[in-house]
C-alpha cells in the first residue's frame, strides 16, 4: 500500500508541475495582453516530464516513458534557448540528458513488453485505443512544431500554431476520456482547454492590434 501511494504521489506531482506551467504562462499572458513564453514554463515542463518518466519506470510502463521522449528534449532545447541550460551544473546536465534512454533501456532489459503494454489491454477495444494514441501523438506534436518554429526564428516562443494544436489535441483526449469513462483524463485536460482557448483569443487580438491599418 505504501509503495502504491508513493508511486501515485510521483505521478500526481508530475501532473502538478504540468498544471503549474500552464497557470504561470496564462497569468503572464493575461498581464502582458499578448502570448508570453516565460522561462519558468520550460523549467516546470522538464520537472513534470522527468517525474512522469520516473512514474512510468516505477510502474514498469513503456508507454508513459516513450510518450515523454520527444517533448522532453524539446523542453531541454528551450531551456538552452532561454539561457537556463548553461547555468546548470555539469552533473545535472548529464543526469537530465541520460535519464530517458536509461529508463527505457532499464525496462527493456527487465523484460517489459511494449506491445503488451500498448495493445493487449482487454478493457480497451483496439479502435478506441488507436484513437487515443492518435490523440496523444497530435498533442505531443505541438512541441515538435514549437521547436521547429522557434529554431527558425532563433528565439524560444509559443506561436499561435502551438495553441491551435494544443486545443485540438486536448479536445480529442477529452473525448477519449469520455469514451473510456476516465475522469482523470477529463480533469487533467480541463485547465489546459481553458488556457489554450484563452491564449488563442489573446493572440488573435494582439495580432489585430499590431496589424498595419489601411488608409481609407
Amino acid at each position: 500500500m505504501k509503495e502504491y501511494l508513493l508511486v501515485t504521489s510521483v505521478g500526481l506531482l508530475a501532473q502538478g508541475f504540468f498544471s503549474l506551467r500552464m497557470l504561470h504562462q496564462w497569468i503572464k499572458t493575461e498581464r502582458a495582453k499578448k502570448i508570453i513564453s516565460p522561462s519558468l514554463f520550460w523549467v516546470f515542463s522538464i520537472c513534470g516530464a522527468y517525474l512522469l518518466m520516473l512514474y512510468g519506470w516505477l510502474r514498469n510502463d513503456f508507454a508513459i516513458i516513450l510518450g515523454q521522449f520527444i517533448s522532453y528534449y524539446v523542453y531541454l532545447w528551450n531551456l538552452n534557448a532561454n539561457g537556463i541550460w548553461k547555468k546548470c551544473v555539469l552533473p545535472l546536465r548529464v543526469v537530465l540528458l541520460a535519464t530517458p534512454p536509461a529508463a527505457a533501456a532499464s525496462l527493456a532489459l527487465s523484460g517489459a513488453d511494449l506491445a503488451q503494454t500498448l495493445f493487449n489491454n482487454p478493457d480497451i477495444p483496439l479502435p478506441l485505443l488507436l484513437f487515443g494514441c492518435a490523440s496523444q501523438a497530435l498533442f505531443t506534436l505541438r512541441f515538435v512544431y514549437q521547436w521547429w518554429y522557434s529554431s527558425r526564428h532563433h528565439v524560444s516562443v509559443l506561436p499561435m500554431g502551438f495553441w491551435l494544436i494544443s486545443l485540438t489535441g486536448s479536445l480529442l483526449i477529452c473525448l477519449y476520456g469520455v469514451l473510456r469513462l476516465d475522469i482523470v483524463l477529463i480533469l487533467g485536460q480541463s485547465l489546459g482547454l481553458i488556457a489554450y482557448a484563452r491564449n488563442i483569443t489573446i493572440g488573435l487580438r494582439s495580432a489585430r492590434s499590431n496589424a498595419p491599418r489601411r488608409r481609407p
